[in-house]
């Protein structure tokens, strides 16, 4: 199959599923609505629906092209036989004056035609072609949710993600970004539809243009993005909450339910929009006098519907129901809490403006630093205050601050898009008294939007469209020429695919394009296995992350059945490390058993790297240094000991750290608080060492970007390390480890 007509057929396929899913919902519910936003809000509607059923034969190792043909077949063959597709005889808005017609028509025919050519090309975004449609291809190839612990974007919820999935399957990359594209291409629609039922139609006719023309809208929503979805479902919640308000039907609370649930499902940055719905709710309906109980259940019941498999699949799978946020109340290893931590701040001073002056400018005009731009006509929002004067513009101001709460925690401009619409509504209305003002406020917006205007005023690397790939779009380049002329990360993702075997596991501190490999790359900071692979190439790359000192505890010899190091320091910032723990009967080691029994807290799952005689492993709290923090061990049975020595990094855990004991009956005992501290000598052959580590937990395969910070020790010194180069494109290297020297 041609691939234009393989991405055409996956992506309408997808869409027209979930139009016919969403229609026969809401006619089943009995929603009074017009004919358009019928078939707008079917469209997410059924969204969340089509989700669910992607879902359901992940859960079940279904997820194959076959299944989703008879899926789609059978949703299809339902929606025609139950009238879908039929013309609906619900009333149509009144219609627009021929001048709005005009200009709408054109702007979005021009939008919609450029945005098409960019979706249609192959998929090259950095977000896209990395996590968003490598999970998407790895479940594919799995047929279903693997248990997946060294990616923490697997635990972020993929409800958009399993549409893509769906198209996927069918049109491979594209698909997916035509699939985004169609929700883009929504959005605008149902912000003019919302205008026209409130009585505000020309208001919704500019807001749904300022929309439709950002700049970041139309990169993010022509590419395997999810944020622009994930606004157009956030918008028809708000959309079904202002109709449900005023008329009451309690059949509106089925779907509300849905794509409230279906908010959180898709983005956590989407939760605010359910935490709005759930209070609308409450408060409408939780009054003396009214029957509550069943709306309220109802509500609940249909966001459960959509939240609780994801909650549950991350509870299954890395123990942790919010992962990848929420380690404290839910610790385990593969999300560390000092990660989060950093994580979030770093996400809250992302691009590093200078000055929070600085933000407005480049959210609206240059787009430097924060990912994309809104478009220069932003500059006005602050006029949206003007709104306030009317309830409707009072409605409006709120929603969007309570949709943008998310945005304290990542700066990034896209994480703006769910309040957009509402935003460019209260604009719009605030200017709508001035005669003339919506119109060449549209205008000016598409024509300052277009590309090549856009890229007179904004930043060199700003985030955006630069033009309209029609050779690439239609086909008449090969898909991979235009992929390994314009995308780095494809070169080298072919690059592993060609060197490394099925099955084996890469580690990297950069990663690559993940959608065009089916290697499992091991990205540095992306789960605790990782990381910790990072620390053992740190630790033979910087003698201080080496073992150098030594604390030796003494004590009257006697018979303990256990031991337990007990941490009395506080630090903000600093952690605790233990790279070997040492029982000592006079100046021998006690020779270590299968019968001890280790403990640690926190972090109990790393304990055994604090006993294993490797120079290059170290146990780490993973959390900021507090008192009664442990390292425990349990001999098996009373043994004669007299001491302990911990070797730890230089400078560091000297006179915070106690000794205790335990016989084989009664309470701890302290044993030392004042241990002496020697230096240890220098240990060689770390790097082969680290490598040895990689080798144990079964990664042989090395991948080494240009700015990495092993990347210029390991090409200096690779007969050191063990390795051999197998590859090189564009500067990145892929090294095979090898095995222990003969």
């Amino acid at each position: 199959m041609p691939r234009a007509v393989a991405v055409l057929f996956g992506s309408l396929l997808t869409l027209a599923c979930c139009s016919a899913l969403g229609s026969l919902l809401l006619r089943r519910v009995g929603a009074r609505l017009y004919r358009d936003e019928e078939r707008l809000l079917g469209l997410v509607c059924g969204a969340s629906l089509l989700h669910l059923l992607v879902f359901a034969l992940c859960a079940l190792q279904l997820a194959r092209t076959g299944v989703f043909l008879g899926l789609g077949a059978a949703i299809l063959l339902l929606g025609w036989r139950r009238g879908a597709f039929r013309r609906s005889s619900a009333p149509t808005f009144p219609a627009l004056g021929r001048g709005s017609r005009w200009l709408a028509g054109a702007v979005f025919s021009a939008y919609a035609f450029l945005y098409g050519m960019n979706a249609l090309a192959p998929e090259m975004s950095p977000d896209g072609s990395t996590y968003h449609l490598g999970l998407v291809a790895r479940t594919l190839r799995e047929h279903g949710l693997g248990r997946i612990t060294t990616n923490m974007y697997a635990n972020l919820p993929q409800g958009v993600e399993m549409l893509y999935l769906f198209a996927f399957a069918f049109g491979r990359h594209s698909a997916a970004s035509l699939v985004h594209l169609g929700f883009t291409l929504a959005l605008p629609l149902l912000v003019l539809s919302y205008g026209r039922r409130f009585g505000l139609p020309s208001a919704g006719l500019c807001a749904g243009l300022l929309v439709l023309c950002s700049p970041v809208v139309g990169v993010a929503g022509s590419s395997a993005y999810n944020d622009v979805a994930v606004s157009c479902v956030v918008f028809a919640t708000f959309t079904l909450v202002r109709i449900w308000s005023a008329e009451r039907r309690e059949g509106l609370l089925v779907p509300m339910g849905l794509l409230a649930g279906y908010c959180l499902a898709a983005k956590y940055t989407a939760a605010p929009a359910l935490l709005y719905a759930g209070a609308v709710v409450l408060g409408k309906a939780v009054r003396p006098g009214t029957r509550w109980l069943r709306p309220v259940a109802t509500f609940a019941a249909c966001v459960a519907l959509m939240v609780v498999p994801w909650l549950a699949k991350n509870w299954l799978v890395v123990g942790n129901p919010l992962s990848p946020f929420a380690n404290r109340l839910f610790p385990n290893p593969n999300v560390r809490i000092s990660f989060e931590r950093e994580y979030v701040e770093g996400m809250r001073r992302f691009g590093d403006p200078k000055s929070a002056w600085e933000v407005p400018f480049d959210l609206t005009v240059r787009g430097a630093r924060l990912g994309g731009l809104l478009g220069p006509v932003f500059v006005l929002a602050p006029l949206a205050l003007l709104a306030t004067r009317r309830r409707e513009g009072r409605r409006l101001l709120l929603a969007a601050a309570v949709f943008a709460l998310p945005y304290a925690n990542n700066i990034g401009t896209r994480f703006l898009l769910p309040s957009l619409p509402l935003l460019s509504l209260a604009l719009a209305l605030a200017l709508q008294p001035f005669r003339g003002g919506l119109p060449a406020l549209a205008l000016a917006h598409a024509v300052l939007s277009w590309p090549s205007v856009l890229g007179l005023y904004s930043a060199p690397h700003a985030w955006r469209l630069e033009g309209i790939p029609v050779a690439a779009a239609l086909g008449w380049l090969p898909e991979a020429e235009v992929l390994a002329a314009r995308h780095p990360g494809y070169v080298v993702a072919r690059m592993l695919e060609e060197f490394v075997p099925p099955g084996e596991k890469v580690f990297s501190y950069s990663g690559a394009a993940d959608a065009y490999t089916s290697r499992e790359i091991l990205v540095a900071y992306q789960s605790g296995f990782n990381t910790n692979l990072a620390e053992f190439l740190f630790a033979a790359l910087h003698a201080d992350s080496a073992p150098r000192q030594g604390l030796r505890f003494d004590f009257a010899e006697r018979p303990l059945r256990g031991l337990r190091l007990v941490q009395t320091g506080e630090g903000d910032r600093e952690q605790w490390s233990v790279a070997e723990w040492r029982i000592l009967r006079g100046e021998r080691e006690l020779l270590r058993s299968p019968e001890w029994r280790l403990r640690a807290d926190p972090n109990p799952w790393d304990v055994q790297l604090a006993f294993d005689n490797s120079p290059v492993t170290r146990w780490r709290s993973w959390q900021a240094l507090s008192p009664g923090m442990f390292l425990e061990v349990d001999l098996g049975a009373e043994r004669r000991v007299d001491g302990a020595l911990v070797e730890t990094l230089k400078g560091r855990d000297g006179g915070r750290v106690r000794l205790y004991g335990r016989r084989e009956r009664g309470d701890w005992a302290l044993l030392d608080d004042e241990p002496r501290a020697s230096d240890l000598p220098a240990a060689g052959g770390l790097r082969r060492a680290a490598l040895e580590e990689f080798r144990a937990r079964g990664v042989r395969y090395l991948l080494a970007a240009p700015h990495d910070p092993i990347a210029e020790d390991l090409r200096l010194k690779s007969r050191q390390w063990g390795i051999r180069l197998l590859a090189e494109r564009g500067g990145t290297r892929l090294y095979a480890i090898d095995g222990p020297p003969g």
